[in-house]
């Protein structure tokens, strides 16, 4: 199947690979790594339905090695650096030198992703340098740029409460210009999981949870 290729905007999914074991490792560490499997693999049902219609060329960075595995019409690749920075600067540098002039980049662990959001972010983009969606934990979902700033990626508290609101005041003391979509809650623990739409409406989720308390 052809590829797209190519708009001036792009859309970046960061991927994990779906192996046993590394995928949700706090929830795995609560439910099990069955259970955590389970999930991750729904959401990226998910987030693969969200992105099916975007306009954007598309690009799937594996986190350790491609597959074919049901992504149509996009291009894959693997995520490259230690820290999840530095793969994210990465992957933005080589859309930018490809020639791409708007790109977003979004994980594949939120339930409520979806293409409205996606398509505000791109046209946000427009009237501003960067743009994010926060998420409930204090982080962000989804990050947008017309062009590479590399700080936003460097010496920031990933994976902690501050990491929005520490980029945030650094971009202000830049006088760069941001804005920012809807709050949203990924789901990275099991209060996470239990406040979601995702788990209220999925029935089977909710009894093997039960079954297990």
């Amino acid at each position: 199947m052809a590829l797209r290729f190519m708009t001036k905007d792009l859309l970046i999914i960061f991927v994990k690979n779906l192996v046993l074991g590394k995928v949700k490792t706090r929830l795995a560490h609560a439910l099990g790594k069955q259970v955590a499997f389970e999930i991750y693999r729904a959401l990226l049902d998910l987030t693969r339905k969200a992105t099916l219609d975007v306009k954007a060329d598309v690009r799937i960075y594996y986190s350790d090695a491609i597959v074919e595995d049901g992504w149509p019409q996009v291009s894959k690749h693997i995520q490259k650096g230690n820290a999840i920075g530095e793969r994210m600067m990465n992957a933005f540098k080589e859309g930018f030198e490809t020639g791409y002039e708007q790109i977003i980049l979004i994980g594949s662990d939120l339930p409520d992703m979806n293409l409205n959001l996606i398509e505000e972010g791109f046209k946000s983009l427009s009237e501003a340098d960067c743009i994010f969606g926060p998420s409930a934990d204090g982080g962000y979902y989804l990050v947008g740029l017309n062009r590479l700033h590399e700080f936003i990626f460097e010496d920031k508290p990933w994976s902690q409460p501050q990491l929005l609101e520490e980029t945030l005041r650094e971009l202000r003391s830049k006088n760069l210009k941001f804005k920012t979509l809807m709050t949203l809650n990924d789901i990275d623990t099991v209060e996470d999981l239990k406040t979601s739409n995702f788990f209220k409406s999925n029935f089977k989720l909710q009894a093997k949870l039960k079954a297990m308390s």
